[in-house]
């Protein structure tokens, strides 16, 4: 999407515009989601309904999907809006998917199942994109142009989407809840007052706070790179088929890694293994400053399929040991939050940046204050071995 969007979509825009109008979805998307994301957590907590708000946010993401194939050029305004749906559905989806973590893994195992389901991620989005690419380079062969084979690839994505979300929700087991019955309005009402509830527990867990802080740092410059650096190298001359390939080669270098890191931080801990993968980024952005030629990209996207699925997966195994057991879906509405709001600053800064500038490059070198800042305040953090129980004044909203 980044270079589709660079040539058809922003057609008539200067590239350094188009780069920064890319930056600006992301972080409009991203500040819907860090708005819902709580109030998600606290519903499905209350309601113990996981499985139905998951299940809603495929389908409007599937559907976000199949519309960019209606995408045609200079439809940028079109193509933001259903890069924002589809944001927003992914990213809401994932606060009940990442929940799901509590119910099927021990705390001992949470670090290689959390990295298990990453690197199958890295697989089935390395074969769909493998699919494109090869589709896109022999769009003649197939008797279409390569913009019409580029939406129907992106259209293809929802399809994808849908399909492969079956398995989940028909054998994926979710702890039964004795709830009341309530309409949609108040289950709404009642997430917006588990939201402010959940503000005044979370002041009683100082390290878990410590670590939301300093995530939000360097999540913040993770999703800057994962989101920008395509159009970035699309703006500065590297050509569309160097930027797929070097995307392909993230994808498959990040199966392995993935469970590789899931497997140091058995030996070594999360909170090393997760430093590791932290100043691996900080080698990125310097490489990306200085990014000429396709040779360079390649090298940078096979850093982040090194580190990418690492670093992932284990803050999310680190989160899910410092939740209260009762609450897990409402903390990781919290936990979403806090990566949406990373998901904000980082691509707005990179887009004004660049513009201010004039050279994109300066945005890129921006994010080493945000990977600086979140190492130095992960180092504060005390991380339990353990998975941490429910407060005693605090009753669970419902019985497991």
């Amino acid at each position: 999407m980044p270079t589709f969007f660079s040539d058809i979509a922003a057609e008539g825009l200067d590239p350094g515009t188009a780069t920064a109008y890319w930056g600006y979805t992301d972080s409009i998307a991203s500040l819907f989601v860090l708005l819902l994301s709580p109030i998600l957590g606290a519903i499905a907590d209350a309601s113990g309904s996981k499985k139905i708000f998951l299940r809603f946010f495929t389908y409007v993401g599937a559907i976000s999907c199949l519309l960019m194939f209606t995408i045609g050029a200079g439809n940028w305004l079109w193509a933001s809006l259903l890069i924002c749906i589809g944001t927003i559905a992914f990213s809401g989806g994932n606060v009940f998917y990442d929940a799901f973590l509590t119910d099927i893994a021990p705390p001992e195992k949470r670090d290689y199942v959390s990295s298990v389901g990453y690197s199958y991620g890295y697989i089935g989005g390395g074969i769909l994109l493998a699919a494109h690419l090869y589709f896109i380079l022999n769009a003649e062969s197939f008797g279409v142009t390569t913009t019409t084979a580029t939406q129907i690839s992106l259209a293809s994505v929802g399809v994808w989407w849908f399909l492969f979300a079956i398995p989940l929700f028909r054998n994926v087991p979710e702890k039964e809840m004795v709830t009341e019955k309530r309409s949609a309005w108040q289950w709404t009402r009642i997430g917006f007052q588990d939201v402010r509830h959940t503000l005044r527990k979370i002041t009683k867990y100082p390290e878990l706070i410590k670590f939301l802080i300093a995530f939000w740092f360097f999540n913040d410059g993770i999703n800057t790179i994962i989101k920008m650096a395509t159009i970035y190298g699309k703006e500065i001359g590297i050509g569309t088929t160097h930027l797929i390939t070097a995307l392909l080669l993230t994808q498959f270098i990040g199966f392995p890694s993935t469970l590789l890191f899931g497997k140091i931080a058995e030996k070594v801990g999360s909170k090393a293994t997760l430093f590791i993968t932290l100043f691996t980024y900080l080698i990125l952005v310097c490489i990306g400053y200085y990014m000429q030629s396709a040779t360079h990209f390649y090298i940078l996207a096979g850093l982040v399929g090194l580190v990418q699925g690492g670093s992932q997966a284990i803050s999310r195994s680190i989160f899910s040991r410092m939740v209260p057991v009762y609450h897990n879906t409402e903390f990781f509405g919290f936990f979403s939050l806090t990566g949406k709001c990373a998901s904000i600053l980082g691509p707005f800064v990179f887009a004004l940046v660049g513009q201010l500038s004039g050279s994109s490059r300066l945005g890129i070198l921006s994010l080493v204050f945000f990977f600086v800042v979140g190492i130095i305040l992960l180092f504060r953090v005390n991380i339990p071995k353990g998975e941490k129980e429910a407060l005693d004044d605090e009753a669970p909203l419902i019985n497991v």
